[in-house]
């Protein structure tokens, strides 16, 4: 099965940690403005989702989303959530650990394109 968003071993061990502090989790790609395009990540009963988010799937155990019309221009990516050092934004909980979340990308082959042409996003 091809997922559209992993995490790096590092991303997955922040994500551990952040957990340990805040509890339940979740991801909301950042489309720019303030935040640039960073994966944020907040606590999850504290982020509503929009009725035009799409969820791309789970990384830590934590539900990653994207803005629709973002995910239209995305949607041959696959997303790859790392952690790198330094300071992102204020708004995302690793701010204060001296990290910061960070969305790598490839694109799709066409057999894992066709394969995702025949699930849904949610």
């Amino acid at each position: 099965m091809v997922e559209r968003v992993l995490a790096t071993d590092a991303a997955l061990a922040l994500i551990d940690k952040l957990i340990a502090k805040h509890g339940a989790l979740m991801f909301h790609q950042s489309g720019g403005c303030c935040d640039g395009s960073a994966p944020m990540c907040y606590p999850r009963e504290e982020f509503h989702v929009g009725g035009n988010d799409v969820k791309l799937g789970e990384i830590g155990g934590c539900p990653v989303y994207m803005d629709a019309d973002q995910f239209d221009y995305w949607k041959h990516t696959q997303l790859i959530i790392d952690v790198v050092p330094g300071r992102g934004s204020g708004f995302s909980l690793e701010a204060p650990e001296g990290v910061r979340f960070l969305t790598r990308s490839r694109v799709f082959s066409d057999e894992e394109t066709a394969t995702l042409a025949s699930a849904t996003v949610t």
